[in-house]
């Protein structure tokens, strides 16, 4: 009866031993889990149409601005809106006039973990600035612009444009290199220039047609405009690409060194038949540890028993 009091407790000693010493290398390795580093996120946008103007007035001393955009969008959107009207005080009474009318104006902006796109499309497109109700500043076709920015890759930007465009009232034809100048007598003056592309290690921006713009046609109380008008922009910025865990000290982990000849690395098999292989894995000094509390409780255990019976 005695005899089975304390055999219980001392089985239930080298149980609760056993455990604690095998659990707590699972607890061990969960503490050295992986890192995840991140990197820092994209950006992208996009616009069909953006407009920076002074608006100069007969009988006023001022300059008005006028600052526009159309379809301008951030990641992680699109806008599809085809006609920009604006107002502006002492022109044409206060009305709204048109600075762009298309059958297709898109654009478009998404951001993902390892890559960051723009894109804008025009088409069919009309382009007025206050005190020109009829005459377009610019006529085309189609433009379109994008840019890509992917961890890993080089940027890419690229833009379309037309061989003709028509520029207040004159068909044009453009060309690649330096600025394309339309002069109009009464009328004013364009410089046209076209496809600005321009990369970077991690970011990208293209431009189908930047105008820069100076008009006077004399009329609805209009004396000048001047200022820019660009048209199809899209630029990106990549993801940063992850970045490596560094050890405590601040250093990176130094790389493994070689085995010396003749030394098997543990736990690898044995080349020669007929031995036994042997070995350890990450979980060989919990198991030891484990034994170790087993012989140490049941010694306790034993040495309790006789204690008892003397």
């Amino acid at each position: 009866m005695n005899g089975n009091t304390f055999r219980m407790p001392a089985r239930r000693l080298v149980t609760i031993a056993a455990a604690t010493a095998l659990a707590a290398g699972p607890a061990v390795l969960a503490g050295a889990g992986p890192a995840h580093a991140t990197g820092a996120e994209g950006r992208a946008s996009a616009a069909v149409l953006r407009t920076a103007l002074d608006v100069s007035l007969l009988d006023e001393t001022v300059r008005v601005p006028l600052t526009a955009s159309l379809n301008e969008v951030r990641a992680p959107h699109s806008a599809r809106k085809t006609t920009l009207t604006a107002r502006l005080d002492g022109v044409d009474g206060g009305k709204p006039f048109s600075l762009l009318r298309a059958e297709v104006a898109d654009a478009t902006a998404t951001v993902t973990p390892a890559k960051a796109e723009a894109r804008t499309e025009l088409v069919q497109a009309r382009v007025h600035v206050p005190g020109l109700p009829l005459l377009s500043v610019i006529e085309l076709d189609k433009v379109t612009s994008r840019a890509v920015c992917e961890t890993g890759k080089a940027p890419v930007a690229s833009a379309t444009v037309p061989g003709t465009v028509t520029v207040l009232g004159r068909k044009v034809t453009l060309t690649a290199g330096g600025t394309t100048q339309v002069r109009v007598p009464g009328v004013g003056e364009v410089g046209l220039d076209l496809s600005q592309r321009r990369t970077t290690s991690r970011s990208a921006a293209a431009t189908a047609l930047e105008l820069t713009v100076s008009v006077d046609p004399l009329k609805l109380n209009v004396a000048e405009a001047r200022g820019t008008v660009t048209l199809a922009t899209a630029d990106c910025k990549a993801p940063a690409a992850p970045v490596a865990p560094e050890s405590p000290a601040g250093q990176r982990p130094a790389p493994a060194e070689e085995p010396a000849a003749g030394v098997r690395p543990q736990g690898e098999a044995s080349a020669e038949p007929g031995l036994a292989e042997t070995g350890g894995n990450s979980a060989t000094p919990y198991v030891a540890g484990g034994a170790l509390a087993l012989v140490v409780a049941g010694g306790g255990a034993l040495a309790l028993a006789r204690r008892r019976r003397g």
